[in-house]
């Protein structure tokens, strides 16, 4: 009825933010090894690094905070955690983490070993860091529509199936312990996995007795995209959407700091009461006892609130339309981006936003930091820089999938004003696309690089 976009909630606190200048910021960026990861938080203005903890926790949720029980074993902040996911998903073992990577540790640890393969949509850099310390392979299958950029193709987060069957017939099902969906696909541009798209891939993994687990920290936002675009859902609510993909798994990850919009938490949920034994014994080991498993009762309140605020449909409504808002106006000013948006992030074509750099010369990065010295807008790099290999003997460098950079929004943290000038900025940075220097590595560590690596600028 109305264009504005207005957000579902009033603002109570407000936090100051430090505004710099570019020449502050030409310094500041030097001093952290050309590594985004590496500035201080408060020499950022608008801070889009990652959607990850880093949303505004509600009233409810912050009197949850004060409800805690801090109780070691047995707190009922626990139970109220607990019962709050089942109500939500359905599965009947829930085991708290302190975050998501924790929850994929535990789950690769005990269900994967050396030489195994965990075929997935595409997995997130975490998710795949621990299937290969644990000496596994991470075999990424997406959809071919996610290969064009700017076609209007609802779900390119899907995975091609066709492709899972072939991997099932070239490495046999006993060296596939179990199949993930990324929901969103957030390596893949935060795009949507169609409910369509679940079923099918839940019926190869009954055929091959293997189970089927979701990557699940954006499954509600999902949830909205398949009531937004696939037949049939319109008139389904999400709640129900998110359970019926639920039911179609064995189990979830889930870090809870992203749709469950929790500054610190996560979880494993699954319905085998044997393998949630085994996890328990390694959550006791590397995590705390059962009813805590990292958290604080205060954590576990506030994310048991979260999950319930999170199938809201007027707080989907307003976060997925803001989103799409900031993608229209790039794409109207000729920016190219991963089209249509995802929910929690816009990506950046950085492979056409700087035709002249090649991706070792690591164009995400270059776009990135200009982002932040024109505006102090922090942005991330999904590229060649984070999913790239290195070879240490010979030196040599191979490019990541796809070069993107995701400016991703924080859950109820910026306003619409905010937004407007996030759009100036990368516009801005796109007109002066052809300065833009290529970069080199000159420190990195052998996981996870980007979060450490020091880079200089090519001249």
């Amino acid at each position: 009825m109305f264009k504005t976009i207005i957000e579902p909630f009033r603002i109570k606190v407000v936090e100051q933010i430090k505004m710099t200048t570019p020449e502050q910021r030409q310094e500041m960026i030097r001093a952290a090894g050309y590594n985004i990861f590496a500035l201080h938080s408060d020499d950022v203005i608008i801070d889009l690094l990652t959607d990850s903890g880093t949303g505004a926790m509600s009233a409810n949720q912050w009197g949850g905070v004060m409800r805690g029980d801090e109780s070691y074993a047995g707190s009922p902040s626990y139970f109220h955690f607990r019962d709050s996911v089942q109500d939500i998903m359905g599965f009947e073992y829930v085991i708290p983490t302190h975050q998501g990577r924790a929850a994929e540790r535990i789950l690769f640890s005990v269900m994967c070993k050396p030489g195994d393969v965990v075929p997935n949509n595409s997995h997130f850099d975490t998710t795949r860091a621990n299937v290969e310390f644990r000496g596994a392979i991470a075999l990424d299958l997406p959809s071919a529509e996610l290969a064009d950029m700017d076609s209007d193709f609802p779900f390119k987060g899907d995975m091609d199936v066709a492709a899972l069957r072939a991997a099932f017939a070239e490495f046999g099902a006993a060296r596939i312990p179990l199949v993930m969906l990324t929901v969103t696909n957030n390596s893949g541009g935060g795009q949507p996995v169609s409910m369509a798209n679940v079923r099918e891939v839940a019926a190869v993994c009954r055929e091959f007795d293997t189970p089927l687990y979701l990557d699940a920290c954006r499954i509600t936002e999902n949830a909205y995209f398949i009531k937004q675009r696939e037949p049939g859902y319109a008139d389904v609510t999400v709640r129900e959407i998110v359970a019926e993909m639920c039911a179609l798994t064995q189990g979830c990850t889930m870090s809870a700091k992203k749709d469950a919009i929790v500054n610190m938490g996560g979880f494993l949920a699954t319905r085998d009461p044997e393998l949630a034994r085994e996890e328990q014994n390694l959550l006791i080991l590397t995590e705390g006892f059962p009813t805590y498993g990292g958290l604080s009762g205060r954590d576990l309140e506030a994310l048991a609130i979260g999950m319930q605020e999170a199938v809201d449909e007027h707080y989907l409504h307003y976060r997925i339309a803001s989103t799409r808002y900031i993608g229209q106006h790039l794409r109207d000013a000729g920016v190219p981006l991963l089209w249509p948006t995802g929910g929690h992030a816009i990506y950046l074509d950085a492979k056409r936003f700087a035709p002249h750099l090649a991706p070792t010369q690591f164009p995400g990065v270059s776009v990135a930091i200009a982002l932040y010295l024109l505006g102090g807008v922090r942005a991330c790099e999904i590229g060649t820089l984070m999913f790239g290999r290195h070879d240490a003997e010979t030196g040599e460098e191979t490019a990541g999938p796809r070069e993107l950079v995701r400016l991703a929004i924080p859950r109820r943290v910026y306003t619409q004003s905010h937004m407007d000038y996030v759009i100036e900025v990368v516009i801005k940075a796109f007109e002066n696309r052809d300065d833009l220097p290529a970069y080199r590595i000159v420190e990195q560590a052998p996981f996870l690089r980007h979060f450490s690596a020091k880079l200089e600028p090519v001249s």
